[in-house]
This record gives C-alpha cells, sequence and structure tokens, in this order.
C-alpha cells in the first residue's frame, strides 16, 4: 500500500520504534506542508492511505473529492474535527482513530503554569544576553515571579486532562476550583473539588486559567471578550487545548488592555503561528508550538496504534 505520512515537522516519525510495522509499504513522510487544495491534491493523488499527525491537515470534502486513489485515513489519537466523516463515507474512504493519553498535554500544561509563574523563559532569555536578574522592562508588569501555593487554580472542564491538571494543583497547595458542564461539576463535587458559582465568578476569582475543552459547536468561542476582561490585572490564562475555544481576536484585545496581565498559549487558530502573529513579541505571553502530544511516548503510542490500524485494514480486520 502506499502511505503518507503528512506533517511531521520535526522529522522524527521514522526514528520511532513503531515505524518499522510499515516495512512491507511503500512509505513517503512529508516534512512540509502543502498549502492550498491544489498542491495538497497534486501532493497526495497517488497514495491510497493518509497518515495525520492530530489535526495538522484538514480534509475537507473538495479535497477528499480529489484524491481517488485514497482508500483509508488513519488518524494518530482521537477524530476532532478535521476531517469531513460525511465525505468520507460517500468516496468509500475507511477513517480509523486511535488512542489517546492525557499526560504529556497535562504535563506541558504545568510547565507553562510553572515558567509563567516565575518567569522562567524572560529570565533565562535575558541571561544569554549577559543581563542578570531581570525579567522584564515592561513598566505594566512585575519582575518578580511567585509562587503557586495558596492560590487559586480555575480549570475550565474536567475531563481527564483536567483531572490529572487539578491533581497537580492539589500537591502544590494551590485552591482548585473548576467550571464546565454540569456533568463535569457533579464529577468534581464528588471528587472534593470547589466549583464555581458560575462563569463570572469563575474568571473574575482565578489567579491562574486552564482550558481543557473539547472544540465542538458548543464550545468554539466559548470565551468571549467580556470574560477575560473580568480576570484579574496579575492573573494567567493558560491555553493547551484548543485555540478556537477563545473567540477570534479576543484574547489580543484583552491583553492590550491589560487583562489578563500574562498568557500561556501552546494552540493557535493557524499554525505554524505565522511571524506577524500579534501575539508574538510581547514579555507578557508565553508561547511554545504546539508541544502538548508532541514528546517520544505519546508519539510511540499514537503512532504505534495508527500504524496498527493499517495493518488491519491491509488484513481486512476491523
Amino acid at each position: 500500500m502506499k502511505i503518507a505520512i503528512l506533517d511531521d515537522y520535526q522529522d522524527v516519525v521514522r526514528s520511532l520504534d513503531c515505524f518499522n510495522l510499515l516495512k512491507e509499504h511503500e512509505v513517503k513522510v512529508f516534512n512540509n506542508r502543502a498549502v492550498g487544495l491544489g498542491q495538497l491534491a497534486i501532493r497526495l493523488q497517488q497514495f491510497e492511505a493518509l497518515v495525520l499527525i492530530r489535526e495538522r491537515t484538514n480534509l475537507n470534502r473538495a479535497l477528499l473529492g480529489k484524491l481517488p486513489n485514497l482508500k483509508l485515513i488513519s488518524q494518530t489519537g482521537k477524530v476532532s474535527g478535521n476531517i469531513d466523516l460525511e465525505a468520507a463515507k460517500k468516496f468509500g474512504i475507511t477513517v480509523l482513530e486511535g488512542i489517546g493519553d492525557p499526560t504529556a498535554p497535562a504535563e506541558l500544561t504545568w510547565a507553562l503554569i510553572m515558567a509563567s509563574s516565575r518567569k522562567i523563559s524572560q529570565y533565562a532569555n535575558l541571561l544569554q544576553e549577559g543581563v542578570w536578574q531581570m525579567a522584564s522592562l515592561h513598566p505594566q508588569h512585575n519582575q518578580l515571579g511567585r509562587v503557586l501555593k495558596g492560590r487559586q487554580l480555575g480549570i475550565w472542564g474536567y475531563g481527564r486532562i483536567g483531572k490529572l491538571v487539578a491533581g497537580y494543583g492539589q500537591a502544590f497547595g494551590m485552591q482548585v476550583i473548576i467550571w464546565g458542564s454540569e456533568a463535569s461539576r457533579k464529577q468534581a463535587l464528588s471528587d472534593g473539588l470547589k466549583v464555581a458559582t458560575s462563569k463570572q465568578d469563575f474568571f473574575a476569582s482565578s489567579d491562574i486559567i486552564s482550558l481543557h475543552l473539547r472544540l465542538n459547536q458548543q464550545t468554539k468561542h466559548i470565551v468571549q471578550l467580556e470574560d477575560l476582561l473580568s480576570m484579574k490585572i496579575d492573573a494567567l490564562l493558560v491555553n493547551t487545548s484548543r485555540a478556537e475555544l477563545i473567540a477570534p481576536n479576543a484574547l489580543e484585545l484583552a491583553v492590550n488592555q491589560g487583562r489578563p496581565g500574562w498568557v500561556a498559549l501552546d494552540v493557535f487558530e493557524n499554525e505554524p503561528l505565522a511571524a506577524d502573529s500579534l501575539l508574538r513579541g510581547k514579555d507578557n505571553i508565553l508561547l511554545t508550538p504546539h508541544l502538548g502530544y508532541v514528546e517520544k511516548d505519546s508519539y510511540e503510542l499514537y503512532f504505534q496504534a495508527a500504524f496498527q490500524n493499517i495493518l488491519r485494514f491491509c488484513e481486512s480486520r476491523p
């Protein structure tokens, strides 16, 4: 089978132990992105199977209709709106999803919280330039970091990742408060956690807010400008989930108005992040290039499942 693995930015998939599973197949790994329907259609038209690295490539109806040889799409992790499933069914394309693990994104979330709270990136970058114990030259931003103990950690979305982050917060002596669906709030109460009385109270009272929601029609743009502007001037907003949870331009507008005072992001509406993005170049915004699941153990887990799905498909097994 002719197989294409898309968007391997770091060219690491071939080095994974599980890559050997595809040794009997003809595999092409793409390290750079094709932009636009025409380029993607030309690039992919010869392949019978595609392996997607999460949602880096969007396979819509128009593109799928231009891929007559495509029989199978094997998604690393769960399918999350990046594939037009109705179109795939119409064109006779099988879509298989894999498994996920919340550990890596939860740990990255905590790394961002720690780094932002202690201003590690600012101190480290300036130290490389020969500046000692200076974190921020912006007059609005205090140069001193702060500890997490005793502060309120607000978690919106109490699923697998949210639960892990809540546990980390408790281990650091934080006051954890949950907001989310009725089911999430009930589960949090059952686990002995505090639940916010309202969304307004959640945003206004939290020192740190971390978003852990699935992106769907109900949650898209669920965080509005007024929510962000109700946060404390020294609060931190962390998003390692989906950029589209926040209304377009709301974060940029809120930060320009001083609330929240600090932001840490691992996800963006357009990835890779454009060089002229308004989020760049601000000493109170910490940016990482969508690293939530990008680590060795997660890649082995995700790609092994994706490759095994291809082998089962070839053997006519579900």
